[in-house]
């Protein structure tokens, strides 16, 4: 049973990895016999989550800064990853950008356009970058980390929500795609997570309050809790699945609310 969850020998990108989801993912996937290539915007940030997966697991982890708004940024990234181990098996797209809280109609362009850039064509451009050695080798698995936002309007988070929506309908073409060349390629899409990122939502009581009364399990999510289905949708446990999305939410988008 422990060979279905094993990724001994595997290489894994994880973008936005220095903090929250991705840190724990990186973790974890490292935990489960992969080694990793460690990313955000920091570099210091980076390097110190290297270094404690390296204490555990010596050698698993390298560092390499990089902003996902840049192309030679995550082109770096992929070379780093393929000096240091070899061909890419992982990619998990994770990191995102939310600039902008409010209505769609008041929203400026630029700010539209960073959140489209950031969460999708970044995305994009990642699968194209590690594709190639995904297919000479035909086999890889690529994670994208997308939201419940995306399943449904909120008022004050539309556009990330429209590029999270965006992100299930990118990992589907791809996997459609891709999976005759062997790459799976699948979304997670978790609820309300206690990280930096959504602090302003589970830090509002608010907010909070009104989320725990539609969360069955009576709890937001820690980041640990997202990286197990990535450790399956990666492992060879998920291999005959692609296209898909795991909602990871405590079961809020099933719920029609507690009394």
């Amino acid at each position: 049973m422990t060979s279905l969850f094993s990724l001994d020998g595997k290489v894994a990108v994880i973008t936005g990895s220095s903090r929250g989801i991705g840190q724990a993912i990186a973790a974890r996937l490292a935990d489960a016999g992969a080694r990793a290539a460690i990313s955000s915007r920091k570099a210091d940030a980076c390097a110190a989550v290297a270094e404690r997966i390296n204490a555990s697991h010596p050698g698993a982890a390298i560092a390499q800064a990089a902003n996902i708004s840049s192309k030679e940024d995550l082109r770096r990234l992929v070379d780093a990853a393929t000096a240091a181990f070899g061909g890419v098996d992982i990619l998990v797209c994770n990191a995102a950008t939310n600039p902008f809280y409010g209505s769609l109609t008041d929203i400026g362009d630029d700010q539209f356009r960073k959140v489209l850039e950031n969460n999708i064509i970044s995305n994009n451009w990642l699968v194209q970058m590690v594709a190639p050695g995904m297919m000479a080798r035909k086999d890889g698995a690529i994670i994208i980390v997308s939201s419940i936002g995306g399943l449904r309007g909120n008022w004050g988070t539309g556009a990330y929500n429209v590029s999270k929506a965006a992100d299930f309908q990118l990992a589907r073409n791809l996997a459609v795609e891709l999976g005759p060349k062997g790459i799976r390629v699948n979304c997670i899409a978790p609820g309300l997570i206690k990280t930096d990122f959504a602090r302003a939502l589970w830090d509002n009581p608010d907010i909070l309050k009104a989320t725990l009364r539609n969360t069955p399990l009576g709890r937001i999510g820690e980041p640990d809790d997202i990286a197990g289905a990535a450790i399956f949708l990666a492992s060879p446990a998920g291999r005959f699945m692609t296209g898909q999305t795991i909602v990871v939410d405590g079961g809020v988008t099933i719920s029609a609310g507690m009394n």
